[in-house]
């Protein structure tokens, strides 16, 4: 799901850094009302910095194209406002230790990647809405969210190439690479899903405190 450089235009990449900078903002306001004690949150943001990092890095060959994990939905889970820092982090390291992803490119993958972890976060924190206790229902939650989370992030970035690609690229070749992208994710959009639930289920068990950050 990483656009690379020279793909999008100098419009769409200023844009996307600006947008970028305002989610960081708000993010960075949202994690003061988010954990009574910010400095808990840190750890956990982290370990699944790292994991984003590791993760983004793993490409899984779907023809004709090659996909990777995005651990989107799992970050809004259980990172909550601290998602959006985490991944824009994450997405920095990769750009400059193994050019993966790009430096101009990098507000747009942020938002890509980041927003949809922020629509995860909110989707389960209907859990409080709903008063759901029980692992069953918290895991089917985690598991649209993180669904979502991962449908949400392939769509925005189909969209990008069909209206944000310079006009000297071939239409047919970006006609291609939307289907593909469409398609090629959602195989990775169930894994994420049942992954996430069951990451949820384990910590109902063992550690509940970890998803209960912002109850308050």
């Amino acid at each position: 799901m990483h656009i690379p450089d020279g793909i999008i235009s100098a419009s769409a990449a200023v844009s996307g850094y600006a947008a970028t900078g305002g989610l960081t903002w708000l993010s960075l306001r949202g994690i003061r009302k988010q954990y009574v004690n910010p400095r808990t949150g840190i750890p956990r943001a982290a370990l699944l910095t790292a994991a984003f990092f590791a993760a983004s890095l793993i490409h899984i060959p779907i023809p004709p194209v090659s996909v990777h994990l995005v651990l989107s939905g799992l970050m809004g889970v259980i990172l909550g406002w601290f998602a959006f820092p985490a991944i824009l982090v994450g997405l920095l390291l990769q750009a400059v230790m193994f050019q993966h992803g790009g430096l101009t490119t990098l507000g747009i993958n942020a938002c890509l990647m980041g927003l949809p972890a922020l629509l995860a976060y909110f989707i389960f924190r209907l859990r409080y809405v709903f008063g759901w206790e029980k692992p069953l229902p918290n895991a089917v939650l985690a598991f649209l969210a993180a669904f979502l989370a991962v449908a949400f992030g392939a769509l925005m970035a189909a969209l990008l190439i069909v209206h944000a690609t310079p006009a000297y690229m071939d239409a047919a070749a970006e006609r291609t690479a939307v289907m593909a992208l469409s398609l090629a994710y959602l195989p990775v959009a169930l894994i994420e899903g049942i992954f996430t639930a069951m990451v949820v289920i384990f910590l109902l068990k063992v550690q509940p405190d970890l998803l209960e950050g912002d109850r308050r």
